[in-house]
């Protein structure tokens, strides 16, 4: 297996902010000036990307951004919310610890914080991504099962997937506020249910706050 080295990280953050559009060859000496590297990290680079299904190879020795559908964004949206719920009924089956149930909870307040006003600046929109990728981080790692961590991060490379993109496709303010206090309201009610021992409702409530991450995206999905 290929190993990502900070160069991989900040290519795959490029393609997965759409700042590398799919389709676009991808060209050596352009990438590595845009980074401030030489050719050969970046060169280095690409095959993990292609492993990793964020690249395709073009030509013989080339490479290019690939082309996802929204039905692979959807798809693997939904297959991630199937395996978090897993992540969820096994933290609730065998009992989280109270560390990660304090880290869970103090991010839980800094949701309730950060969105008491009920604005949606830039900075607010920032500062929930971030929140929401740590929450479902904890909430993986959490259940202690490498293999699912795996699966998981593969859903987590289509773009649109990852918790950390969070509503950025709305224009209507409004209801982008409306679409994130609800789907924290859901983290309260994932928590609660895996600090009350209770699997069936945790699975679920985590598989409920997929669809609303889909709804939240909607127009980036299009």
């Amino acid at each position: 297996m290929l190993h990502p080295t900070p160069t991989t990280v900040q290519l795959r953050e490029m393609i997965l902010k759409g700042e590398l559009a799919p389709g676009e060859r991808l060209a050596e000496a352009k990438l590595a000036e845009q980074l401030g590297v030489s050719r050969m990290p970046v060169r280095q680079a690409l095959p993990v990307l292609a492993e990793e299904g964020l690249v395709v190879r073009a030509g013989q020795r080339g490479y290019a951004v690939r082309a996802h559908t929204r039905d692979e964004s959807v798809e693997a949206l939904h297959l991630r919310g199937a395996l978090e719920g897993y992540a969820a009924r096994l933290l609730a089956e065998k009992g989280a610890s109270a560390e990660l149930l304090t880290q869970l909870r103090e991010l839980l307040a800094e949701g309730d914080a950060l969105l008491a006003d009920h604005q949606m600046t830039p900075e607010v929109q920032i500062g929930y991504a971030s929140l929401n990728a740590r929450f479902h981080d904890l909430l993986v790692t959490g259940a202690r099962n490498p293999l699912l961590e795996g699966f998981i991060a593969r859903c987590n490379l289509v773009p649109f997937v990852a918790p950390r993109t969070v509503a950025f496709g709305h224009e209507d303010r409004r209801q982008y506020a409306d679409i994130i206090a609800y789907a924290h309201r859901q983290h309260h009610a994932i928590v609660e249910a895996i600090a009350a021992r209770q699997p069936d409702r945790a699975e679920f409530m985590c598989r409920e706050h997929i669809v609303t991450q889909e709804h939240s995206m909607g127009a980036q999905l299009l």
